[in-house]
């Protein structure tokens, strides 16, 4: 992944109708735009077919023509890139000293109960 694909990627993932479009589509995947739209019924299925425009710039869905029907799949690769790249790098830190606290603690409660 290169730097402008993990902007596409943070950008998508920035609006909340996008998030919730991945939700929908983590629950059940390879739904069609009608579908989808039916989830949001204050959006234009325009509106919708907009959002998935950008998830797929971004890579985080993919489509499959079957017949006349376009079925939109999540695609959890970016994401888990994005985690990969930016998320796990930072925690890791903060894990460890958890570790520790938690190891430390443990010591304490066992030198207690003696």
């Amino acid at each position: 992944m290169g730097e402008g694909d993990g902007d596409l990627v943070f950008k998508a993932l920035a609006d909340a109708t996008r998030r919730a479009l991945l939700d929908a589509l983590f629950v059940a995947d390879g739904q069609t735009v009608t579908a989808l739209a039916e989830r949001f019924p204050t959006m234009t299925r325009f509106g919708v077919m907009k959002h998935l425009g950008i998830l797929e710039s971004a890579s985080l869905v993919v489509t499959l023509r079957r017949g006349r029907t376009k079925l939109h799949f999540l695609n959890p690769v970016p994401i888990a890139q994005i985690a990969d790249r930016w998320i796990s790098k930072y925690a890791a830190p903060f894990a460890g000293a958890l570790v520790d606290l938690d190891q430390q603690a443990s010591g304490h409660r066992a030198e207690s109960r003696s």
